[in-house]
């Protein structure tokens, strides 16, 4: 476990270097204090230390397990900040042979998936705003043009008191109101210059938000029709009306299949990160002294070049 390569590399440089979350997770602060010395010590030949690897752009194989530049942008940051978590302090501060610390380098190999990740966003916030704006005049407008029209001695729709009519009327506030919501979330992506800080939480978050309220919006749209087609063309037939609530429904189902693994990624990016990223939850180092410990050996294998034998302690 102690080994290193050719490049120096000890078994965690590799780990932190291949992105590989299974075993950081058996890592924690008070283990990082027992093998400090080993890492200030191991530096490849450019003068990097296990951050500096941290901070180079992952293999292509690690960054595409997430769809879109902005969310790989991402899960570099929330990596970085987590090795940065367990390594000792002074690592941060630490530089190479070319002058750069860690954080700088991590800034100088990701500045590529940073413009990236920008267009990528700024992008998919247009587009969807396009969208989100044809919701929101066509619903307004359904607003404007009551199924069925209005009482000429009062004004009053004449189906003020049919439940197709009250479902429709709410449901076009809610497609308005989301659409409108929707509109106002990708115009605040599609306008600013973005920092490296906010792919970590704001920009996730927003994207999360216009999606959502997006796809809340062409559902309720597709109720609105449904609810105007039964006041105006059934006539008590019940295939008529099983025709009108079902066929709208497809292109809402449609687009959050199209769009399912998108909603997955960024779900998990905003809510989950303890997922990606996990917490430690048992210590690599077995500490002497300890009682009623049961220690089970376990082995992981690395890239097929580098096997570690870890104990896990559990109370028993």
């Amino acid at each position: 476990m102690w080994k290193c390569d050719e490049n120096r590399y000890t078994i965690f440089h590799i780990a932190v270097s291949n992105r590989q979350v299974e075993l950081f997770k058996f890592i924690d602060a008070d283990d990082m204090k027992a093998i400090a010395d080993l890492l200030v010590d191991s530096t490849d030949g450019e003068g990097n230390n296990i951050l500096h690897l941290a901070g180079k752009l992952a293999p292509p194989d690690r960054l595409n397990v997430v769809s879109g530049s902005a969310l790989q942008m991402q899960r570099e940051l929330l990596w970085f900040q987590a090795v940065k978590k367990v390594v000792p302090r002074k690592l941060a501060e630490a530089k190479n042979k070319k002058g750069l610390t860690p954080r700088a380098l991590f800034s100088e190999q990701h500045r590529d998936l940073k413009e990236k990740g920008e267009k990528w966003m700024k992008d998919t916030a247009s587009s969807c705003m396009i969208v989100a704006t044809l919701i929101a005049t066509v619903v307004f407008a359904a607003a404007l043009t009551v199924p069925g029209g209005n009482k000429e001695d009062t004004g009053l729709p004449f189906f003020l008191h049919n439940v197709s009519f009250k479902i429709f009327a709410v449901s076009n506030v809610i497609s308005l109101v989301a659409s409108t919501l929707s509109i106002v979330v990708f115009l605040s992506l599609v306008t600013p210059r973005y920092a490296e800080k906010d792919f970590l939480s704001l920009l996730p978050r927003k994207l999360y938000v216009g999606l959502g309220t997006l796809f809340i919006a062409i559902a309720a749209m597709m109720v609105v029709f449904s609810a105007t087609s039964f006041i105006v063309f059934t006539d008590g037939s019940t295939w008529i009306a099983i025709l009108v609530i079902v066929v709208p429904s497809v292109p809402a189902i449609l687009f959050f299949y199209l769009h399912f693994r998108l909603f997955d990624d960024i779900l998990r990016s905003v809510f989950v990160s303890d997922y990606l990223i996990p917490k430690c939850k048992t210590s690599l180092f077995y500490k002497e002294g300890e009682t009623k410990v049961k220690q089970q050996k376990k082995t992981k294998q690395l890239n097929g070049n580098f096997t570690i034998q870890c104990a896990c302690s559990t109370n028993v």
